[in-house]
């Protein structure tokens, strides 16, 4: 009778505490669709051609399109054309942000692509495969009035991808390619009010420099940046989880430690991926707001990699150790298997993020799909990674399967127990499935944010179609990532509850004072676990 009332208030316990949770994971998600605003903003901008005919075109000289002492501008080629002005003389100039704006450190990050408008003209065809030579500059300011500080300057080569929907006839002339958006700059911070970019296309016909692009009548550039409004609340939510975590993992090591035994696997998994839940949520993107960190998307990568690595180690080691068969898996070594694919994963990944990010701390006009060779290495980084991942779905899918299969096994012994026994398994195999449905719902919407943030990174798609990450689906999948370790150190924490001689002298022949915990293969310096010895009884049997 003890046991069932004591079983009852520990389902009480695990219902009211999941209630308390999903109110939490609807905050989260109310937050980014009520309160922040869209995550990012794309700005369109034109670029204007001005004239430069210096001597050896100085370097240390800007050409800026408005403001103080703005440079003079040509209004089109044919105006070149008459004035005798060559195209080494014409410099793209874009000043960012438009007039009578300012950047913002709350921005976070600025991501450019561009896109030409190259005219059909007979005398003047795009050949196929051609390549547009860019020399580019990228300074700053912070007063209307200050000189223009260099911040980079590279020769970068991107290949055009165009198509023309008309006959190449004399009455097509004029019309444009469609030409696909070129990945132009990426720079990961925005400390300064006011940028200005410089583009040349230097033209060298012994060379092949910039022959057979067609005729280009104008440069356009997107950029992209994080909106402010959405930076505060995503620092916010930062700031509120970072304690949290950082108490529950006080408590759940405290508890781990006034055990006579020594942590297990699991336990030490669980703790761990806490520590990595912790290393996303330390809100150290408040100090971008004062200081010039360019590198701090990468180190946002970085983070995230070392949390989904951790996480998906964690699902494997779970299942494993609900087996409840009579395999020792209380060592890392004997999921070798199963987390090989994950380290092998991972490690492309920050590969590939180290070639793109890592030089764009150099030089953030490098774009690693811009050459044959940088697309065929990030591509065999990327389905190295994505062939990883499915033989990792498909060892943890099966082990999902064989923990169910073993549990409804087991459960054919229930019925021969006492009554009170027979409620504290059921309820703990209840609680079994319970997380492991939870488990497998927070794997599915873990995956859908990866594949989705990959995709839409880098590959943005303007025009007709405009792509926006929803910030409820931001800051939901964040706080359910949260909660999910929450909820695991929350209820994985070692009982220090004892039950006395009316259970513990039952079927099982279990010592009186055992411990009880919700994991199953943790041994006790007494002996094993009762769902364990539950096992062990079945196999000899």
């Amino acid at each position: 009778m003890a046991g069932a009332i004591i079983e009852n208030m520990s389902t009480r316990k695990l219902c009211i505490v999941g209630g308390i949770l999903l109110v939490f994971q609807v905050i989260a998600f109310l937050v980014g669709g009520l309160i922040a605003p869209s995550p990012t903003t794309a700005v369109p901008y034109t670029s204007v051609k001005c004239i430069d005919v210096r001597k050896n075109h100085h370097k240390t000289k800007w050409l800026i399109p408005w403001g103080p002492n703005p440079c003079e501008k040509l209004k089109d080629f044919n105006e070149a054309v008459s004035r005798q002005i060559e195209a080494n003389d014409i410099v793209f100039a874009v000043h960012i942000p438009l007039p009578k704006k300012e950047m913002s450190p709350w921005f976070q990050f600025m991501l450019f692509v561009m896109q030409l408008d190259i005219a059909f003209k007979m005398d003047n065809d795009l050949k196929e495969n051609a390549e547009v030579t860019l020399d580019v500059s990228l300074a700053y300011r912070d007063d209307m009035f200050d000189d223009w500080e260099e911040i980079a300057h590279a020769i970068e080569i991107r290949k055009l991808k165009c198509t023309f929907g008309s006959p190449k006839t004399l009455e097509s002339e004029g019309r444009h390619y469609d030409c696909d958006f070129l990945p132009f700059m990426e720079i990961g911070s925005v400390a300064h009010k006011y940028y200005l970019i410089n583009i040349r296309l230097p033209v060298n016909e012994r060379k092949g420099i910039n022959v057979g692009i067609g005729e280009i009548k104008d440069i356009r550039l997107v950029g992209i940046h994080q909106n402010g409004g959405f930076t505060k609340v995503w620092f916010a939510m930062k700031t509120f989880l970072t304690p949290s975590i950082l108490i529950i993992m006080v408590w759940y090591w405290r508890r781990i430690t006034l055990m006579t035994r020594a942590p297990v696997l699991l336990e030490k998994v669980i703790f761990a991926l806490g520590i990595s839940m912790t290393f996303i949520n330390i809100p150290v993107e408040w100090f971008s707001i004062g200081f010039d960190w360019t590198w701090m998307l990468l180190f946002g990568d970085i983070r995230q990699g070392i949390f989904y690595a951790m996480l998906l180690s964690f699902w494997i080691i779970f299942c494993g150790e609900h087996m409840m068969d009579q395999n020792e898996r209380n060592r890392l070594s004997g999921y070798w298997k199963q987390v090989g694919p994950i380290a092998v994963g991972s490690f492309c990944l920050f590969i590939f993020d180290m070639c793109e990010r890592g030089v764009q701390l150099k030089n953030p006009f490098y774009s690693i799909w811009t050459t044959e060779v940088g697309t065929e290495l990030a591509m065999a980084f990327i389905i190295v990674a994505g062939i990883c991942l499915c033989l990792y779905f498909l060892f943890l899918c099966f082990m999902v399967f064989q923990v169910f299969r073993n549990i409804s096994g087991k459960q054919s012994s229930l019925p021969a127990m006492s009554k009170a026994r027979r409620l504290h398994y059921e309820g703990l195999i209840f609680r079994f499935k319970f997380l492991m449905l939870i488990t497998l719902a927070c794997a599915a919407m873990t995956v859908i944010f990866f594949i989705v943030s990959q995709v839409t990174e880098g590959h943005w798609k303007w025009g007709d179609i405009t792509i926006q990450v929803n910030s409820a689906f931001f800051t939901g999948i964040y706080g359910m990532w949260n909660l999910y370790v929450f909820a695991l150190m929350f209820l994985y924490a070692p009982s220090h509850k004892n039950y006395g001689e009316d259970q513990s002298n039952g079927d099982l022949g279990v010592n009186s004072g055992e411990e009880l915990q919700l994991t199953t293969t943790i041994t006790h310096v007494d002996g094993p676990t009762e769902v364990y010895k539950l096992a062990r009884k079945e196999a000899q049997e």
